[in-house]
């Protein structure tokens, strides 16, 4: 099974289609949303193609394959329009002996972490900065951002296979790498 990891869309619709492309080319079996779908928030510029009206339609024909995160910039009123569940704070994926804990970033981040066992992986969004570190016996991985990325990181996402995440560009370029 091949995941694909993406977060901060913030309304995009421009990158939300480059990662959908990547989505298919990554032949992935599932696409976890790690929260901040639909709207840019104050602190944010407005993204290249900002339209959540066609951002949450385009989500809802995947809806069958997307599992999300509720993010500090989601709101009650985005789950009316989405077809698929976004509005828990954390969600769990169980892969052979450990647990992948799945947030935006607000709530728990790297420096507040849930309870976690050791070797269990801990996936945030929220500061559109890539990470894949091991800290502490816990696995840390942010996909970055596919809209707005910050600190002149690219435009990212992650995918998980075979025990191995990588984080690459939307041109489908591996940047960084780590084994679980």
């Amino acid at each position: 099974m091949k995941i694909f990891f993406m977060s901060d869309i913030h309304g995009s619709l421009h990158y939300l289609e480059k990662a959908l492309a990547r989505f298919k080319e990554e032949n992935a079996d599932f696409i976890v949303i790690l929260g901040d779908e639909l709207y840019h928030g104050a602190r944010n510029p407005l993204p290249l193609g900002y339209n959540p009206k066609a951002v949450s339609e385009l989500l809802n024909s995947y809806s069958e394959q997307i599992i999300a995160i509720r993010g500090n910039c989601d709101s009650e009123v985005d789950e009316m329009v989405l077809t698929y569940p976004i509005m828990s704070t954390y969600s769990t994926i169980l892969y052979k002996d450990k647990r992948l804990f799945l947030t935006h970033g607000h709530v728990y981040g790297e420096e507040n972490l849930p309870r976690l066992r050791r070797g269990d992986v801990f996936l945030y969004g929220h500061t559109h900065v890539p990470v894949a570190k091991k800290k502490d016996d816990i696995y840390i991985i942010n996909p970055g951002s596919i809209s707005i990325p910050k600190e002149n990181s690219p435009n990212s996402y992650a995918v998980f296979e075979n025990d191995l995440f990588e984080i690459k560009d939307l041109a489908g370029n591996t940047f960084m790498k780590l084994n679980i």
